[in-house]
């Protein structure tokens, strides 16, 4: 347990303080950015970024992953703000987390396994391109207030952080470049967007506050839908992140924990007048770049994001957003899988199919849930398509020419059932047919249909049939939902 502690928290204080600070500044744009999407107040996004960050620290089962307000949920209660007001998103970030840590208690997280890494691999490449995108706004000449002194200082930016480690990595080059270009931009007044015009930074510290909604069955159908689809997507994105963080750092994570904490944090968030929120995938990536990796770094993160909007919000808020937008362009960079640009070349089509469905529909939908629903089931598909080819029946007639005997090989379940019928030979005339089941495997109900329907057909024409080498798994399911052992076998199956 003491391991553990110092191992979590105190192994890498320093890397973890500061890439802290380098999370917390990137933090501020887009807690803001999330709430003007809610249609809420920007202190909104502020503290709930700043409770959930503290919360998951601690209770998370990812250390050194972030969490916060995201513009995936941001999304998802335009319409519940638009219709019913604040309170009642307070309320549903409520229940959302009540249906988090219900999922973390059912190991929803287990579910993770079933995931593709071709599926991971198109998560990871969408997000780097949607986080690009979320940049062009702020380089858009056609925009107020961008000018070439934008380009200019978000080049210097990516200079910084590229060549910096050069000189020494023992202080984070994105935490450089921020400081260093905003005294840039103060010293020559340069007429670029700052923090502060992206909304007015709370000015106290969060307080606690129920939800002033009734307490009553319509409340609750009201908000149900919301923290249903909330708990949904927050929970596939941080489940997601974990698994890119993994990666990264070479580290496991208890993906059932992490449903709870994001539950327990989505219920901080509520309670202290923050909407809900989960996993960032940017901000993460920053973390690790910036040499975060225990949970002090996801601690120390809200800690500074609240210090600085609260206490130093006037030197916050002079910030340029073209010293963040050279930030998230570094971070979009780095998150991009580009081995799997070479891959497509050496991987099978099908794998390669997965993981390019998988970036279009979330780029296209900017709904990440959407875009590994499709993807897992497009890997799904192809599975049972290849598992399904992986089957014959061959067969052999005995010298008296009286038995043959059929021996099957492979899986059979309800892609590859039809094809097992098929290799059956029902016209042919003889005393008896034997099906060896040592090699083959039946999965399902559908499959067992199929082997009731060879068996009565052979029945039908009047030869005698015996079943041999089913293995115990087999057999289970067999004797249990097979109907060709039972009385009135043919019109059992005319029923099944």
């Amino acid at each position: 347990m003491q391991f553990s502690i110092k191992n979590n928290w105190f192994s890498n204080v320093r890397g973890d303080l500061l890439a802290g600070i380098v999370v917390a500044l990137a933090l501020i744009p887009e807690a803001i950015a999330f709430s003007i999407i809610a249609g809420v107040d920007p202190k909104v996004g502020l503290y709930a970024s700043f409770c959930i960050a503290v919360i998951i620290a601690f209770v998370g089962g990812r250390p050194g992953m972030i969490s916060a307000a995201t513009g995936a949920m941001a999304l998802l209660m335009v319409t519940l703000v638009k219709e019913h007001g604040l309170e009642y998103l307070l309320a549903a970030t409520l229940l959302t987390g009540v249906f988090q840590i219900i999922a973390g208690y059912i190991k929803i997280g287990s579910l993770m396994r079933f995931v593709s890494r071709s599926v991971v691999t198109g998560f990871v490449n969408a997000l780097a391109i949607l986080i690009f995108l979320a940049q062009l706004p702020e380089l858009n000449l056609a925009n107020p207030g961008v000018t070439w002194h934008v380009y200019a200082v978000t080049a210097a930016g990516l200079g910084i952080i590229y060549l910096f480690p050069y000189l020494t990595k023992s202080i984070p080059s994105p935490l450089v470049t921020i400081v260093v270009l905003t005294i840039i931009a103060i010293v020559l007044d340069l007429p670029i967007r700052t923090v502060a015009d992206m909304g007015e930074l709370p000015d106290t510290l969060p307080v606690f506050l129920w939800p002033d909604v009734p307490l009553n069955l319509e409340t609750l159908w009201i908000i149900l839908p919301y923290s249903l689809s909330l708990a949904m997507v927050g929970l596939l994105e941080s489940l997601m992140t974990a698994t890119i963080i993994d990666d990264l750092t070479d580290t496991p994570s208890d993906k059932n924990r992490e449903c709870k904490g994001q539950g327990i944090a989505n219920i901080g968030s509520g309670l202290l007048g923050g909407m809900a929120g989960c996993a960032m995938i940017g901000q993460s990536v920053i973390n690790v770049k910036s040499g975060g990796r225990g949970r002090l770094s996801t601690l120390s993160a809200g800690i500074f994001l609240l210090l600085m909007v609260v206490f130093l919000d006037e030197m916050v808020g002079q910030i340029p957003m073209a010293a963040l937008v050279a930030v998230m362009i570094m971070v979009s960079i780095g998150t991009f899988s580009w081995e799997s640009l070479k891959n497509l070349r050496t991987h099978p089509k099908s794998t390669s199919m997965v993981m390019i469905v998988t970036v279009i529909v979330t780029v296209f939908t900017h709904n990440l849930a959407w875009g590994v629903f499709v993807g897992v089931l497009l890997a799904a598909i192809n599975f049972a398509n290849k598992v399904a080819q992986f089957k014959y029946v061959k067969s052999e007639l005995s010298e008296d020419g009286t038995t043959r005997t059929y021996t099957a090989v492979g899986q059979v379940f309800f892609a590859s059932a039809d094809k097992f019928v098929e290799f059956f030979d029902f016209k042919e005339v003889i005393d008896k047919v034997v099906i060896d089941l040592t090699q083959a495997h039946f999965w399902d109900i559908t499959s067992v249909s199929a082997l009731d329907k060879v068996v009565i057909k052979f029945r039908r024409e009047g030869t005698e049939v015996e079943l041999i080498g089913l293995n115990e798994a087999s057999a289970t399911i067999v004797d249990r939902f097979a109907v060709h052992d039972k009385p009135d076998a043919v019109d059992k199956l005319m029923d099944h």
